[in-house]
């Protein structure tokens, strides 16, 4: 009796603690919407819990904005950030693949190169990448900050690691003897083993593509070419006395409802993986 009690009490609390962490973690972007109902004026005002009635006035502000184009601004990091993930998961992959499954004498070594990339920060090669982007005639493009992501060791490590837990040789043997070439049995046996990885760095990659700012502020000038994360520092840098905090808490808003979608679109993935790994185990 009393081992029973005390598991009924476990998991009350774990119920109660999951639900409070819960909270806490929307309780900001719950403020974020009220901010982005409220004027400017009422802002200065101080923090409020309830919603404000200027929503759809900010949100007016925002896109009839001509020195601020945030929707232009929305399709090109749309183009950029799914262009990144796709690319960035297909390729790291299928390096991944080609490295388990195969064996060849510099495999050590090669594996050995791309963790040495790993970590090596990108504010490093930033003057480098620059010239050469300026070289190629490049610059000013969104062609830089989509190529670059077909080499990701964060990625590829990240699929090295499910292949070894989740592929059995013996089932890419028995494609090969079956007379499958190798690009369909990666395409058409691998990848679909492969979902659940492939979907949670396809998220990752397309937040961390969605919020960067320091590659596009040293190539893209142009402001028709401007990601998100650009012109919201641009519109937070403008002069105080003609900054609207409203708008840029509605621009806010604005840039991360792509980010929920992609999470709600492939979140399906990652429980289906999650549940099948329990199922294996």
């Amino acid at each position: 009796m009393k081992s029973k009690g005390y598991n009924a009490f476990r998991t009350v609390f774990a119920h109660v603690l999951l639900v409070i962490l819960s909270l806490m973690c929307l309780f900001f972007f719950y403020i974020l919407f009220v901010n982005s109902t409220r004027s400017h004026a009422d802002l200065q005002k101080g923090f409020s819990a309830l919603p404000g009635g200027s929503f759809f006035t900010n949100l007016k502000n925002v896109l009839n904005d001509g020195s601020f184009p945030m929707v232009r601004g929305i399709i090109n990091s749309l183009i950029v950030s799914s262009s990144c993930a796709a690319i960035c998961t297909y390729f790291s992959a299928l390096t991944a693949y080609g490295l388990y499954a195969y064996d060849f004498k510099l495999k050590k070594i090669a594996f050995t190169f791309i963790m040495a990339i790993l970590v090596m920060p990108t504010q490093v090669t930033a003057m480098g990448f620059l010239r050469l982007v300026t070289k190629m005639g490049m610059y000013d493009s969104l062609l830089p900050l989509i190529i670059p992501s077909i080499a990701s060791p964060s990625v590829f490590y990240f699929m090295y690691s499910y292949l070894q837990s989740s592929l059995p040789l013996s089932l890419v043997e028995a494609a090969r003897i079956d007379g499958s070439r190798e690009f369909r049995t990666f395409n058409q046996i691998v990848l679909p083993i492969m979902k659940p990885a492939i979907a949670v760095q396809a998220i990752f990659t397309f937040v961390g593509s969605w919020n960067n700012y320091f590659v596009p502020a040293l190539i893209i000038q142009t402001k028709d070419k401007m990601t998100v994360p650009i012109l919201i520092a641009l519109l937070r840098g403008a002069d105080y006395l003609n900054r609207d905090m409203g708008k840029i808490y509605m621009m806010i808003m604005v840039a991360i409802v792509p980010i929920i979608l992609v999470y709600l679109i492939l979140s399906k993935y990652i429980i289906a993986g999650v549940t099948l790994g329990g199922v294996k185990g």
